[in-house]
């Protein structure tokens, strides 16, 4: 039986006597993660819903100036309600999210045909929680304008077609699998992280803790090379890690599933095809924080001090979403090799229901794996010096 099979064997069994480990890496996460997710998106279309659907307390000042414009918002489910002594500091203390000011001329300039003044007072700094008020308070006054202007033009006898030189459509082609949220939106970065450090916890144990507990030397000392144990550490992570991810998948699958989504233009069902492309797609990034993790863990003094780099690992795969969420571009060949980016945006495809074609796997992944090749390298260089035995 190779040695690097016996390794690990070896570091499973180890791992799932830990019942700590077993808790946090297949229970804890599987389900926090598409618990928080699912959260995320039910409070958010409950809101989205409220926002545009509920009736709409719209403090207006000056509305004695405009009668005819309150009653008509009045039939569209708007209540009007008396407007704060202070509008701007309301509005920026979130006491309302949007406020009407109507011009004191307005009367005057409705009587004589010109265009009446009104003001929309909200805080652009905060379109998660305003925007959607503002957008139908926007389109409840262009409805309004647009009703009396066609009027007008009526009753001076011109038909209302003269005035619009264009008929503009609206030709959609986003799918419903296609249209998530922003809380589906954070998948693929949840996913890298599982996926690299996932398995901290046995990699660190599996050099560091052994170091610690004196039986590292017992290992090394045996006729397997340095080249197997590490290799069998390291795949040992990994297939904690991916079991850790499949059954996250299969818990955010069922999570979505049981959402109501009749008010959602969008498609929450994620196919079984789907979850294993996920898997095939962050496979490398789980080799490569395995090795990672076992080299850092072999350069580690300490069981202590190999958990301390966890801070600077969390930011690794936080790179390319936040770079993406300020500065979204289109897929290109190129980004597909590039580490965290390439996975981030292959999730992305493959949540939206689009085809990868073969060579973008096969950069993808070869680029991936080329890394996990030379982080194992690392890795086996660390495991061949002579301290490495001796506990701290």
């Amino acid at each position: 039986m190779s040695a690097w099979w016996v390794v690990l064997r070896k570091e499973l069994t180890d791992a799932f006597r830990d019942r700590r480990m077993v808790l946090v890496a297949l229970v804890v996460m599987p389900l926090a993660v598409p618990l928080i997710l699912a959260g995320m998106s039910a409070l958010g279309a409950k809101r989205q819903a409220e926002q545009l659907e509920g009736t709409l307390e719209l403090p207006v000042i000056g509305a004695e100036h405009a009668p005819n414009l309150l009653a008509w918002l009045a039939t569209q489910d708007v209540r009007v309600v008396a407007p704060p002594e202070d509008p701007d500091g309301a509005v920026r203390r979130q006491e309302h999210e949007v406020i009407l000011r109507i011009d004191p001329r307005f009367a005057e300039d409705w009587r004589a045909g010109r265009p009446a003044g009104v003001e929309i007072v909200y805080d652009s700094s905060r379109p998660l929680q305003s925007g959607a008020t503002v957008a139908r308070l926007r389109a409840l006054l262009a409805g309004y304008d647009g009703q009396v202007g066609t009027l007008r033009l009526i009753a001076r006898g011109v038909h209302p077609g003269v005035v619009q030189a264009l008929r503009v459509g609206d030709r959609d082609v986003a799918t419903p699998e296609s249209s998530f949220d922003l809380a589906q939106q954070m998948l693929p970065y949840l996913l890298l992280l599982l996926a690299f450090i996932g398995g901290m916890q046995l990699a660190v144990d599996a050099t560091a803790g052994e170091r610690e507990r004196q039986s590292l030397e017992p290992l090394l000392a045996t006729p397997a090379s340095r080249e197997a144990i590490i290799s069998g550490k390291i795949l040992a992570a990994a297939a904690f890690t991916l079991l850790s991810l499949l059954v996250t998948l299969v818990m955010y699958r069922f999570a979505f599933a049981f959402m109501p989504s009749d008010r959602l233009d969008t498609s929450l069902a994620v196919p079984p095809a789907a979850l294993a492309q996920l898997l095939l797609v962050v496979l490398p990034i789980v080799l490569l924080g395995a090795a990672v993790l076992t080299a850092l863990a072999a350069f580690a003094r300490s069981h202590r001090e190999a958990q301390g780099y966890l801070p600077l690992l969390v930011f690794v795969p936080m790179l390319p979403t936040l770079y993406l969420m300020v500065a979204p571009v289109k897929t290109q060949a190129w980004m597909l090799a590039v580490p965290f980016l390439g996975q981030n945006q292959l999730i992305l495809r493959i949540l939206r229901g689009e085809d990868v074609a073969p060579l973008e796997w096969a950069v993808s992944l070869g680029a991936g794996l080329a890394l996990v090749g030379l982080a194992w390298w690392l890795a086996a260089r660390l495991y061949h010096r002579e301290r490495l035995a001796a506990s701290a």
